[in-house]
């Protein structure tokens, strides 16, 4: 090493005052470069790096924020219409409830009911629970039954109806029809 160094020492000694500044420019390019490659490109590709990551992060938290609005909307949505979903109750208890608010309903309309019975339970996404009844009323105390059906807040919709006189004189009809509640579980 002291060789080298003394070896160099003699060669810039030698050097005249214009090849001393190019070596001096020289020195200076050089040291730059390994700045540039060592510290200088290293930091960048650093914060570029960690810029792309933040935009990805950034779109990430906004496909999440759409998400949890949505959430909320649904949420709130949800809870807006939860007096219709029955909860957990059974097929039987909601059977049960879905007669007795049948029967408020003729009682309220003056209909007399002559049978009444469950017919059918479709499952699926949501369950369809279907009553059959045979009920006795004057037209008009009939037509405010099946208004005071397809206008509950349970909804109950009337899927096929049969209307006829009970007799040829008589003011009284006659129907058979049935009903039907969805449910969301």
């Amino acid at each position: 090493m002291l060789k080298f160094t003394r070896s160099f020492q003699a060669f810039f000694l030698r050097l005249s005052k214009r090849e001393k500044f190019i070596f001096y420019g020289a020195l200076f390019f050089i040291s730059l470069t390994l700045l540039d490659q060592l510290v200088v490109s290293p930091v960048f590709s650093k914060i570029k790096f960690l810029d792309a990551e933040i935009k990805d992060r950034e779109t990430l938290i906004k496909s999440s924020l759409k998400i949890v609005t949505q959430k909320e909307r649904i949420l709130s949505a949800r809870n807006k219409y939860s007096y219709l979903s029955s909860g957990f109750t059974s097929s039987d208890t909601e059977v049960t409830s879905l007669l007795k608010e049948i029967e408020g309903m003729s009682n309220k309309s003056s209909v007399y009911l002559v049978d009444m019975k469950p017919a059918a339970i479709k499952g699926g996404s949501s369950e369809k629970f279907m009553i059959s009844l045979s009920c006795e009323a004057q037209m008009e105390q009939l037509v405010d039954f099946m208004y005071n059906i397809e206008n509950s807040d349970k909804l109950l919709m009337i899927e096929k109806y049969q209307i006829s006189p009970k007799s040829k004189e008589s003011s009284v009809a006659k129907c058979a029809m049935s009903i039907s509640k969805i449910v969301i579980p």
